[in-house]
């Protein structure tokens, strides 16, 4: 898709760039609530295995019905593919790091190595050569995770979070290369996300079911209701395919750029929602972090300009 492909727009409606952004900023809200969400369930009695369980069984119980109907069988190896990255490898690497290490933990290396992950891969694929801005983006973004991530992570002192700190950075891996997948086949955002939430679901819930620890049985209902709905409808569909969408309209860099926004955002959340305190680092993180996203998120004539 070129420079042109983002901008068009009909003379009633927005900018492909434009539905691009509010899609990625739909996610922005859904990934901050979906750390806070998933810290919660693995502090409870729930494994890491029940929660994936939750997610993909509720997620694939909805798509696979459209998945069948709209999808050939001759094109159903990529969607195996995507579901492996996008799936259970994102999903599996992401609630076992829960297990280890804090939800800010998450915000930082989950959030922020999606986007390093992604231009990185970008740069090698394509000789090292990035437009200035998105490398001006990256730097800013960064730095700015470093100084909303440092009390807890650069300053902290947890045992066996480092743990954590690993599978959620190879968890952001597994999703950079979901959306560079999606983005180089064209697979329409719908049809790759109920491919993604199928195909895991198929996968998963045998093995889940015969093989793997449970503790499902001994959780409260209302957990087991919040991380199905969440989990399953929130994070695996809605969040899942807006990032899919937004993944098309203004590409992969773009969209994983504006992940880095999720940190500040869980951050000012849980300072309006729980009374958690807000320092002078986080701020000033939250800002730099910000002004990255932003960079990152012009359109491509402004984008042009500010390389010149």
């Amino acid at each position: 898709m070129n420079s042109a492909d983002h901008v068009v727009s009909d003379r009633h409606g927005l900018s492909d760039h434009t539905k691009g952004l509010l899609a990625a900023c739909v996610v922005v809200l859904c990934w901050s609530g979906f750390n806070i969400v998933s810290r919660l369930g693995s502090k409870g009695v729930l494994t890491p295995f029940d929660i994936a369980a939750m997610r993909f069984g509720v997620s694939g119980l909805i798509a696979l019905p459209f998945f069948l109907a709209r999808v050939k069988r001759a094109d159903w190896p990529r969607y195996m593919a995507l579901a492996l990255f996008g799936g259970l490898g994102y999903g599996l690497l992401v609630y076992s790091g829960f297990a280890f290490a804090p939800t800010a933990h998450a915000g930082v290396f989950v959030n922020g190595g999606i986007p390093f992950w992604t231009i990185v891969i970008v740069a090698v694929l394509g000789g090292f050569r990035l437009a200035r801005h998105i490398a001006l983006a990256l730097l800013l973004s960064s730095f700015g995770l470093v100084l909303i991530g440092y009390d807890s992570v650069v300053a902290g002192r947890g045992g066996a979070q480092w743990i954590g700190d690993l599978l959620f950075f190879a968890a952001a891996l597994t999703w950079a290369i979901f959306g560079l997948l999606m983005r180089r086949w064209q697979v329409r955002p719908w049809l790759a996300i109920t491919g993604v939430a199928s195909f895991s679901c198929v996968a998963y819930l045998p093995v889940y079911l015969l093989w793997l620890p449970k503790a499902v049985l001994l959780a409260p209902a209302g957990e087991i209701a919040l991380q199905c709905v969440y989990q399953g409808v929130v994070a695996a569909l809605l969040a899942g395919s807006m990032y899919s969408y937004a993944n098309h309209k203004i590409g992969a860099c773009q969209a994983s750029m504006m992940l880095a926004l999720v940190p500040g955002v869980s951050a000012v959340g849980a300072w309006l929602l729980l009374d958690e305190a807000i320092g002078l680092r986080v701020i000033v993180g939250i800002l730099v972090v910000s002004a990255g996203a932003v960079l990152c998120a012009l359109p491509p004539r402004q984008a042009a300009r500010s390389d010149a």
